[in-house]
């Protein structure tokens, strides 16, 4: 009698914790996960959509978090080849390690698709795609997500070509441009991984990242913000210009510098009253379709990439017609649902792990910290163009 007395009071409770559980998780989440604000279940616990910061074609979705990792520990690319913590130079150039017992480095001559970086500061290096370094015999962009660890030896770095005409001496080693090319030439080379495709997507070949080739048929276009094909055009016209040039020098230049401080404007106005949370990332849309997204492990590694990331963003913005439809906030939020689909890994043991998961024309690449200890560093998804 007491074992089934037991029984009976131990199956009772089970079943008021069940209940209590059930009540909790609906006042949180609500109907099919979603969160009572309207939010639905995103990629990462813990993230939240403020509200969109729009101007002309481009939509802004600012990502914030209660959490905000120390990620001082790391080095962004720009930053190292500033204070001269990272060394870049053509393969094949002599490069020697400011450390004893490192011999020079050196390869049977410069290629195209590969640099030799060193890191010689105290501090692991982040590598992000799409990241423009200036020189060389012709400018490049880095090819992949990555970390660099202290102490490492020389490093063959892997690249993609962004000027397709020039393959002439310029300085020896390679700068910081403080550039990163836009989205849909980024694409090509994060997720692609193709030379090709990244000269077709910097010629205006291809479809735009998240676009398709009948997108303008299906909208009702207002007139583009500069044209269509200008950065193209610019590109082409340039000829032996480096991309940094051409940025700098070119119509899209001084309008794409006044096009991203009106975003800046209206983006510190509406995150400048935020309590308690940090803005990490962004989710963006170009016209109607949300396409890309730039998510960190911390505001502070957000604020360090986003002036190159916003400009970014604006000359891809400014390659496309103005649509009336803008992406709406449940557009980003839909955007942000956790990953499905097929997972591809690479990893150096005790350093990062990178890994891609896609599905459909949906892409999402993440790079993890392994050491001194596990964060997410990156985290970023791409709608592919058709």
């Amino acid at each position: 009698m007491r074992t089934g007395s037991r029984r009976v009071t131990g199956t009772l409770i089970a079943a008021i914790l069940i209940s209590l559980g059930a009540t909790i998780a609906a006042a949180h989440f609500g109907p099919s996960g979603a969160h009572s604000n309207g939010d639905v279940a995103l990629a990462q616990p813990g993230w939240r959509l403020s509200q969109p910061i729009t101007y002309e074609n481009l939509t802004i979705f600012p990502v914030v978090s209660p959490d905000d990792a120390n990620t001082s520990e790391f080095a962004t690319l720009d930053e190292a080849l500033a204070s001269g913590d990272a060394l870049v130079t053509e393969q094949g150039a002599s490069m020697r390690r400011m450390r004893d017992g490192v011999a020079p480095y050196s390869a049977t001559g410069p290629q195209v698709n590969q640099l030799a970086l060193i890191n010689r500061g105290k501090r692991p290096l982040i590598l992000l795609a799409g990241e423009v370094v200036s020189g060389g015999k012709q400018d490049r962009v880095i090819g992949k997500d990555r970390i660099v660890p202290v102490g490492a030896q020389p490093l063959p770095l892997d690249v993609f070509c962004v000027e397709h005409g020039r393959w002439t001496p310029g300085g020896e080693q390679f700068s910081a441009a403080r550039l990163m090319v836009h989205p849909s030439v980024r694409e090509k080379a994060a997720v692609e991984q193709d030379q090709t495709q990244v000269w077709a997507a910097v010629r205006g070949d291809t479809p735009p990242v998240g676009g398709s080739s009948h997108v303008v048929e299906q909208e009702a276009a207002v007139g583009p913000v500069i044209s269509s094909g200008a950065l193209a055009l610019a590109l082409e016209s340039a000829g032996t210009q480096s991309y940094q040039k051409i940025y700098k020098s070119s119509p899209i230049g001084g309008s794409a510098e006044t096009f991203a401080q009106e975003i800046e404007r209206r983006s510190k106005r509406e995150t400048g009253a935020l309590k308690g949370e940090h803005v990490v990332g962004v989710v963006v849309a170009f016209g109607p379709e949300v396409a890309w997204s730039d998510i960190f492990a911390s505001s502070e590694l957000f604020d360090s990439y986003w002036p190159k990331l916003l400009r970014s963003y604006v000359v891809e913005a400014m390659t496309r017609p103005a649509i009336r439809r803008l992406a709406s906030l449940d557009d980003a939020r839909d955007f942000l649902r956790p990953a499905t689909g097929h997972i591809e890994e690479e990893s150096e043991p005790g350093i990062y792990r990178w890994r891609k998961q896609s599905e459909g024309r949906l892409a999402e690449i993440q790079l993890d910290a392994l050491s001194p200890r596990q964060v997410t560093l990156h985290w970023l998804r791409v709608l592919h163009g058709d």
